[in-house]
């Protein structure tokens, strides 16, 4: 009896697992480690070893003078670091070629121009080279639900969805901001005239809070927090007028401050 053929995944179905990155690195500093190294085995080159900051030409030089590390320690350490350096260089490959492809395409070079230096045959597997490039230009693996599989089409659905984050980041930002540009006025009448509100413990709090913020409000999360404490006061302030009408709110300049908070509150 013959096997049942496998389906083929979809090309825009995620992947279970990440890709294991090495990720962030300071190569510099590590090549500088490696030179160290060198040095305390005084290895008589060393001065011909390239600056830590070029990356490529210290590997080639780390590789061709390994024999002076004379310590096993010491060999295994180069190497290793050697090892990390060179998976580093691959996993910032692809987000490099990626972004000169677009310069290439921004210039008008066609699809058939780039496959030789794509090192592929014809201009559809330039296109989709490129398309798989493109995901190393992509979000964190980590910071996505799961990840993505290299095809033009999962890429370009994986496009689609970070852009489609991005403007609505954009947009809760927007909202936070013209939020806050009602509210600021709002929230100092509320400090100017405080003498004029119950001075009990809850409401002087979240009064003070508002003092703390409101000088410098300038970020989304600042926003949030502003329409937090003055949601907090507004509560306070309702509810020690229910408890003694008589003494809440003393003056009319505070009774209007509470007025335009209390309408900015219950209308957002």
């Amino acid at each position: 009896m013959a096997r049942p053929s496998r389906k083929s995944a979809s090309p825009t179905k995620p992947l279970l697992k990440p890709p294991v990155r090495v990720g962030s690195l300071a190569p510099a500093a590590l090549v500088g480690e490696l030179r160290s190294l060198h040095e305390a085995a005084e290895d008589p080159d060393i001065h011909r070893m390239p600056a830590d900051q070029e990356l490529f030409g210290a590997l080639l030089y780390l590789e061709a003078h390994a024999s002076a590390l004379k310590a096993a320690g010491a060999r295994q350490k180069a190497a290793l670091a050697r090892v990390k350096l060179w998976q580093y260089i691959r996993e910032q490959a692809d987000t490099r070629q990626s972004k000169a492809i677009k310069d290439a395409r921004a210039a008008h070079v066609e699809w058939a121009q780039l496959a030789p230096a794509l090192a592929v045959n014809a201009a559809s597997a330039a296109y989709n080279k490129a398309m798989r490039l493109r995901a190393a230009e992509l979000p964190n693996p980590s910071l996505m639900e799961s990840a993505i599989r290299r095809t033009p089409e999962a890429v370009l659905e994986a496009e689609r969805l970070a852009a489609a984050r991005a403007a609505a980041e954009r947009r809760a930002q927007q909202e936070a901001a013209r939020q806050h540009r009602l509210l600021a006025p709002v929230a100092s009448r509320l400090l100017k005239y405080r003498a004029g509100l119950d001075d009990g413990q809850d409401i002087t709090y979240w009064l003070d809070e508002i003092e703390a913020v409101l000088p410098s409000c300038e970020t989304p999360t600042q926003f949030v927090s502003l329409a937090t404490y003055v949601k907090a006061a507004v509560r306070e302030i309702a509810r020690a007028e229910r408890g003694n009408p008589s003494s809440a709110i003393t003056t009319d300049e505070a009774s209007m401050a509470y007025a335009a908070a209390v309408e900015l509150v219950t209308r957002n």
